[in-house]
C-alpha cells in the first residue's frame, strides 16, 4: 500500500547497443554455446530479481541450421531429382487416368506434390531397411499422399500397370490400390492406417512409447531404429495430432521424428491465411519440449541474407502471412520483387541485378538432408527428446493438359545382386533390398534421359525396368 511508484525510465540506446556488441564479441570468440549458457545464466538471475522476462517460444523466421553448420549432401542431386520427378509424373498419370473413366473419383495428388521431395529424402537417406538382426524403421505416411507411394513402388517393380489401373478399386476381382493407407484391404504393402486424419501422428507417439518400454525391459533388443511421421499442416488442427505431444518429451522419445509439411493449404482454404502456421506449430512442439528443426528458405536466399546488414530483410520475413506466401508463390518472380522485396528500399536494392531479380521467385525449402542430417544428430544426442522437421513445400497452381507417355530405361546390369548395401525402404514394413549401390546409381546416371516422346497410349505413367525386384 505504501510502495512508490517509479517513474518509467527513458531506454538507453546507446547502452543497450554495448551490451549487444559485447554479447557479439563473445559469441564470436567463446561459441555460440557459451552465449547460451550466458543467456541462460541472465534468464534466472533477471527472474530472481523480479524481472518481468517474456516467454519466446518462436524463433526468427528462417533456417534453423545456419550457413556454416551444413554438412554436404551425401548423394546426387540431380540424379534423385530426375527420379522424384518420374515418380511424381506417375502418381499424377495414375490419378489423372482414374478420374477420366470415374469422375469425381479424387485422389489429392497436390499432396504428394508438395511433399515428394521429404519422401524422396527419406527414402534414399534416412530409412532404414530390416536387414538381418537389425528391424527397420517404422514410418506414417501422410494418407493423402499415397499415390506418390505407390507410384514409387511401380517404378521399381513390386505393383503392376494393373495395380495402378485399379486406383481407389480395392475391392474388385482385379489387383488394386486403396485410397489410402490401410494394412487390412493391403496387409502386404501397408502397416499402418493414417486416415481418418490424426491416427498417425497419435499411433506413431505411442508406437515409440511402446517400443522404448519393451527395450527398457530387455523383451526387445536395443537399436537405434526411429519412427517417423508425415504430417500435413492441415491435420495438426485434428485434436488426436497434437493431444499427446507431452507424453513423447515426457518419456524422451528420441528415437520419434516428425516430418511437417507445411503447404498451407487444405480441402477448404489456407491454412492459417492471416497467421503463420510454421511459428504456430514452432510454439506448441517447442512448448511440449520438443526439438524443432524448420528449414524455410532455400540457398538462392543464403547470399540475400548475408547482404541484409539493416536487417529489413528479416523483417520482411516477419511481417507477410501465409496468405501473401501463397500469392508470392502463385504469381512469379516479378511480383515476389515488386510486393515482397519493393515494400522497403534497402531489400529493394538486394534484387536489383536483372539476374537475381528474374530468378528470386520465392524459393521455399531448401533440400533437406542437408540442414537436417547434423543438426537432427547433434539435438538427438545432446536433448533426448522427439524431434519435429517443418517444410513449407507450398502447393503449386495447377496445370491444364492430359499426361503423356514417358519411358526411362535402365540396362539389364541393373539387377539385384548378393552384395552391397541395404537400400531404401519403400513401404513401411521395410522391405529388404539387397543392390550394389554402386552399380546402381551409376546405371541411373547413364539412363535417366527419357525417351522422345511416343504417340499416346492408354499407359500414361513411367515405364521402368529399374531393378529386378
Amino acid at each position: 500500500m505504501n510502495a512508490t511508484k517509479t517513474a518509467p525510465v527513458a531506454p538507453d540506446f546507446d547502452e543497450i547497443a554495448e551490451w549487444i556488441e559485447a554479447f557479439d564479441q563473445l559469441v564470436k570468440q567463446e561459441g555460440s554455446s557459451q552465449g547460451t549458457l550466458l543467456l541462460d545464466a541472465l534468464t534466472r538471475r533477471a527472474r530472481e530479481s523480479g524481472v518481468d522476462v517474456p516467454v519466446k517460444l518462436n524463433t526468427p523466421y528462417r533456417n534453423t541450421i545456419p550457413v556454416e553448420d551444413e554438412v554436404p549432401y551425401p548423394g546426387n542431386r540431380e540424379v534423385e531429382r530426375r527420379v522424384k520427378s518420374l515418380i511424381r509424373w506417375n502418381a499424377m498419370a495414375m490419378v489423372h487416368r482414374q478420374n477420366k473413366e470415374d469422375a469425381g473419383i479424387g485422389g489429392h495428388i497436390s499432396t504428394y506434390s508438395s511433399l515428394a521431395a521429404l519422401l524422396e529424402v527419406g527414402f534414399n537417406h534416412f530409412f532404414h531397411a530390416s536387414y538381418g538382426d537389425q528391424p527397420g524403421d517404422f514410418v506414417y505416411f501422410q494418407g493423402h499422399a499415397s499415390p506418390g507411394v505407390y507410384a514409387r513402388a511401380f517404378l521399381e517393380g513390386r505393383l503392376t500397370e494393373d495395380h495402378l489401373r485399379n486406383f481407389r478399386h480395392e475391392l474388385r476381382e482385379a489387383p488394386g490400390l486403396s485410397s489410402y493407407p490401410h494394412p487390412w484391404l493391403m496387409p502386404e504393402f501397408w502397416s499402418f492406417p493414417t486416415v481418418s486424419m490424426g491416427l498417425g501422428p497419435l499411433n506413431a507417439i505411442y508406437q515409440a512409447r511402446f517400443m522404448r518400454y519393451l527395450e527398457n525391459r530387455s523383451l526387445i533388443a536395443k537399436t537405434p531404429r526411429k519412427v517417423w511421421a508425415f504430417v500435413g499442416d492441415g491435420e495438426t488442427d485434428e485434436p488426436e495430432s497434437m493431444g499427446s505431444l507431452t507424453l513423447a518429451s515426457r518419456e524422451k522419445l528420441d528415437n520419434l521424428v516428425f516430418v511437417v509439411n507445411c503447404n498451407l493449404q487444405r480441402l477448404d482454404g489456407p491454412v492459417r491465411g492471416n497467421g503463420k502456421i510454421i511459428n504456430e506449430l514452432e510454439a506448441a512442439f517447442s512448448g511440449a519440449g520438443w526439438n524443432v528443426i524448420k528449414v524455410i528458405w532455400s540457398s538462392d536466399w543464403d547470399p540475400l541474407l548475408a547482404q541484409d546488414t539493416s536487417g529489413l530483410l528479416q523483417q520482411r520475413m516477419e511481417e507477410c502471412v501465409d496468405g501473401e506466401y501463397q500469392s508470392f508463390k502463385a504469381k512469379g518472380g516479378t511480383n515476389v520483387r515488386e510486393a515482397f522485396f519493393g515494400k522497403y528500399p534497402e531489400t529493394l536494392a538486394l534484387v536489383e541485378h536483372p539476374r537475381r531479380s528474374r530468378d528470386t521467385a520465392l524459393v521455399r525449402p531448401r533440400h533437406a538432408t542437408p540442414h537436417t542430417r547434423k543438426r537432427s544428430l547433434a539435438t538427438s544426442r545432446s536433448r533426448r527428446s522427439a524431434s519435429v522437421l517443418i517444410f513449407p513445400f507450398l502447393k503449386r497452381p495447377r496445370k491444364k493438359g492430359c499426361p503423356t507417355v514417358r519411358r526411362m530405361t535402365v540396362p539389364k546390369s541393373a539387377t539385384c545382386t548378393s552384395e552391397g548395401s541395404n537400400w531404401a525402404a519403400t513401404c513401411p514394413h521395410a522391405l529388404s533390398l539387397k543392390v550394389s549401390s554402386r552399380r546402381l546409381r551409376s546405371s541411373f546416371s547413364r539412363n535417366l534421359s527419357p525417351v522422345p516422346r511416343a504417340a499416346p497410349s492408354p499407359q500414361p505413367w513411367v515405364l521402368s525396368a529399374c531393378c529386378a525386384i
